[in-house]
Parts: C-alpha cells; sequence; structure tokens
C-alpha cells in the first residue's frame, strides 16, 4: 500500500513539473493529520496554467489505474484540490497561495524531497 501512495506522489509531483507549476512542494503529513499522508502544493501563474496542471494529474494518475475521488475548485481555477486519497494536490493561483500560505498551517511537516 505505501508504495501505491509513493507512486501517486510521484506521479502528482511529476505531472506538475511537466506543466511548469511554480514553487512546487510535498509535504509528509503521517502521524501529523488523519486528512491525508501527503500534500502536494504548488501553483500557477494563470487560470489556463492552474487548469492545464490540474489536468495533467489527473490524466497521469487515469493512465496508472490510479482513482481521482474528487477534484473541487476546477471552473474557478483559483483554489483546486485534487482528492487522490492519502495524497492531496493543491493548485493554486498565485495570489491566493499567497493569501492561504497554507504550508505554514502544516509547518509541522516534514518536506519531501524528490532526487
Amino acid at each position: 500500500m505505501a508504495d501505491n501512495i509513493k507512486q501517486l506522489l510521484e506521479i502528482a509531483v511529476s505531472a506538475a513539473e511537466d506543466k511548469k507549476a511554480m514553487d512546487l512542494i510535498a509535504l509528509d503529513l503521517q502521524g501529523i493529520s488523519l486528512i491525508a499522508d501527503y500534500f502536494v502544493i504548488c501553483h500557477g501563474n494563470s487560470d489556463t496554467q492552474v487548469q492545464a496542471i490540474t489536468n495533467e494529474i489527473r490524466k497521469r494518475v487515469h493512465e496508472v489505474g490510479g482513482h481521482v475521488r474528487g477534484t473541487e475548485g476546477f471552473d474557478s481555477a483559483r483554489w483546486v484540490l485534487i482528492d487522490l486519497g492519502d495524497v492531496i494536490v493543491h493548485v493554486f493561483h498565485r495570489e491566493e497561495r499567497e493569501y492561504y500560505n497554507i504550508e505554514k498551517l502544516w509547518s509541522d511537516a516534514k518536506v519531501v524531497e524528490f532526487a
């Protein structure tokens, strides 16, 4: 099970990077929250980019047989939440990310390093 969660995390991060997501960070919430094991947080500089990042993540998850449990906020493209189960992806528009600053709310979490 843990391998599948790590795979989902890596897919989400890779897909966001491919669409030039800005300031991408992954937080390890294990032992801190029951909501999810990982948060991926990033932003785009336009509504179009936020939607492109979201679409790429959903597409890649589906390609490997993963399940997107839900997506919220896609139409407004200001703060899109993609629920992958144990991995939650937050794709912000730049201004909303600065305003909500959810990284600060989860400052107890460890940052996940990728090779």
